[in-house]
């Protein structure tokens, strides 16, 4: 099974790892997971103010701030991963890459608001289910 998991780095993350390496069948012998995590786009303007090499930069670095302590922790487990890092609208790079990348299912932490929250803050996790057809799975 080809699995791809939504990182944010939140301590959402923190337990859908915990739950895919506890439960490592989900990936089967001949698995793959695909731990992606997407940086929201610097304002208009920015690159044309510091350059797009400098906002490159700054984006990878903060990605790799998400991605590094899921590649620690899943280097001592028996599954297979790769690491990614998109620009965009977190919901719409999720639910875009879970096609390209024709994963069967997603995974990601959810923050767990109630009705309230998600009307006043919104919710990437909602979003997700709403625009992508691959199974989404949310761990609380």
């Amino acid at each position: 099974m080809k699995i791809l998991l939504a990182a944010d780095g939140s301590p959402y993350t923190t337990k859908a790892v915990d739950f895919l390496v506890t439960h490592e069948g989900l990936c089967g012998p001949n698995g793959e997971l695909i731990v992606l995590n997407v940086q929201p786009p610097v304002p208009p303007g920015v690159k044309g103010m510091v350059g797009a090499d400098q906002v490159t930069g700054y984006h990878r670095e903060e990605a790799e701030k998400v991605i590094e302590p899921i590649k620690k922790f899943l280097g001592g487990h028996k599954i297979a991963f790769r690491c990614l890092w998109v620009v965009g609208s977190a919901a719409e790079e999720i639910a875009q890459m879970a096609q390209a990348e024709k994963a069967d299912l997603v995974v990601m932490g959810t923050h767990g608001y109630g009705l309230v929250g998600r009307f006043v803050m919104g919710s990437v996790a909602q979003r997700v289910i709403a625009q992508c057809e691959t199974p989404v799975l949310l761990v609380k």
